[in-house]
């Protein structure tokens, strides 16, 4: 019989994980006020019968950003085309993305901060006048070619706002931040995905997952998933809060949603830095990482929880690190305090 369930459940998991992505504002659950704002702007340009005005949505990874650019083209009932910064390496990518639009379509670039300075240069008039002006061939033969586009919407997402020119970011109208998402809200995510995934699940085992969610539903979905793994095996395919704690001990999961290597970060700093404060360099050396994933991957929840904080000097390992790591503060000098 679990042959059978398994079976049946890899073949169905590719379309599970699809309509886990809502597609409706109705069924996107928190970022209350980024939600309300954006339904006004689509029903206001509904109404005009215009275009949408462009959108940069920032924030951490895991919060919704992708999911958000869906549901607006969606909300507007156009197409969506999807790319990301890094792979539109030249001016004429971004030329083929641009003149195979509709009227009124949404373009998504994700990761918009990692675009290319040259290329980047050739989407303010894309987005200003709808107009592209491309050279041809090189040296005495060079000529500007202008492409007319049609008008559409440029949804950018970026995880580090700050990387962005600002020549680009004064080009969208509107520019929204999502944040990390409260205990409550990832246990309704949680309860959403588990009805969609066919999982038995009630609301204290919902409840422990989202408390080591790390504020974000990406994460939430993915734990949902391997809980879901363990307590078939083990559990008979129903999760309470005692099967949901072993789930995730078993995946070095502890109370607060520091996993091995969040724990290995702030070792390092308390044992192997006195504390701090150190480098990001120097400490993604230490724990064989590398330092821009330290930076967007690991730092933001450490330092959002109270565990890190940055200084000019470094980063300094705070009390409540410490007490985590059930140690003792230490002076500079090393002594116990």
């Amino acid at each position: 019989m679990k042959e059978k369930f398994s079976a049946e459940l890899a073949k169905k998991d590719p379309e599970f994980e699809l309509s886990l992505r809502p597609s409706k504002f109705r069924d996107f659950i928190g970022q209350v006020k980024v939600k309300e704002r954006l339904e006004l702007f689509v029903e206001a340009a509904r109404g005009r019968k215009d275009v949408l005005e462009h959108v940069l949505l920032a924030g951490p990874p895991g919060l919704g950003k992708t999911t958000l650019a869906y549901i607006l083209a969606d909300a507007m009932g156009v197409n969506i085309r999807v790319t990301s910064g890094p792979i539109i390496d030249k001016p004429g990518d971004l030329a083929g993305i641009l003149t195979s639009i509709e009227p009124g379509d949404i373009v998504f670039i994700d990761e918009i901060h990692r675009i290319q300075k040259s290329v980047e240069e050739y989407l303010y008039s894309a987005m200003e006048d709808f107009v592209l002006d491309i050279m041809i061939d090189q040296g005495p033969n060079a000529r500007s070619v202008r492409l007319n586009l049609p008008k559409f919407t440029l949804v950018g997402a970026t995880t580090r706002s700050g990387l962005l020119s600002a020549p680009l970011r004064s080009r969208f109208g509107m520019n929204v931040r999502l944040n990390y998402y409260p205990a409550g809200e990832l246990q309704e995510v949680i309860l959403r995905s588990a009805r969609i995934l066919n999982v038995d699940i009630d609301d204290e085992g919902a409840r422990e997952i989202a408390g080591r969610s790390r504020g974000t539903p990406r994460i939430a979905n993915n734990l949902l998933r391997r809980v879901r793994d363990y307590a078939q095996v083990k559990a008979d395919n129903r999760i309470v809060r005692s099967i949901a704690d072993q789930a995730l001990e078993m995946l070095e999961i502890d109370k607060h949603g520091l996993d091995e290597m969040d724990k290995r970060i702030l070792l390092a700093v308390v044992q192997k830095f006195g504390g701090g404060p150190v480098g990001v360099n120097s400490l993604a050396v230490s724990v064989g990482e590398e330092p821009d994933t330290i930076e967007e991957v690991y730092e933001p929840y450490l330092i959002q929880e109270g565990y890190l904080k940055r200084t000019p000097q470094g980063r300094v390992a705070t009390e409540l690190c410490f007490q985590c790591l059930g140690l003792k503060p230490r002076d500079r000098q090393g002594s116990l305090l």
